[in-house]
Parts: structure tokens; C-alpha cells; sequence
């Protein structure tokens, strides 16, 4: 599961999607639901940019 989870592709999708579904909520859904979604899934998009950018690096020749 861990191997799946560090993909590349699998990455840029919860990047993309969560960063779509934080954008969105606010004004899909009201009140403090909606603000907490949108935290909520911002958080977990920043952890997959942060996975991203922490990849990038291991790729490179030392």
C-alpha cells in the first residue's frame, strides 16, 4: 500500500482532486461543514505536494 501511495500518478491525483474539492466545498456546501471540508482536504493536498516536491529530489544523481 505504501509503494501505491508514493506513486507519482497517485500523488498528482490527490494533489489535483483535493486541491479541486478544498477550492469548491465553501461554496457547494454551507456553513462551517463546508469550511471544514475545505481544510480538511487542503491539508491532505499539501501533504501530496509536499510528497511530490520531497520525490523530486531523490530522482537526481548525487
Amino acid at each position: 500500500m505504501k509503494a501505491l501511495l508514493g506513486s507519482k500518478p497517485v500523488l498528482w491525483f490527490l494533489f489535483l482532486f483535493n486541491l479541486t474539492v478544498a477550492a469548491v466545498a465553501p461554496f457547494a456546501v454551507d456553513g462551517a461543514q463546508g469550511v471544514a471540508t475545505a481544510v480538511g482536504m487542503g491539508v491532505v493536498s499539501l501533504g501530496a505536494g509536499a510528497g511530490l516536491l520531497r520525490g523530486r529530489g531523490q530522482g537526481q544523481g548525487a
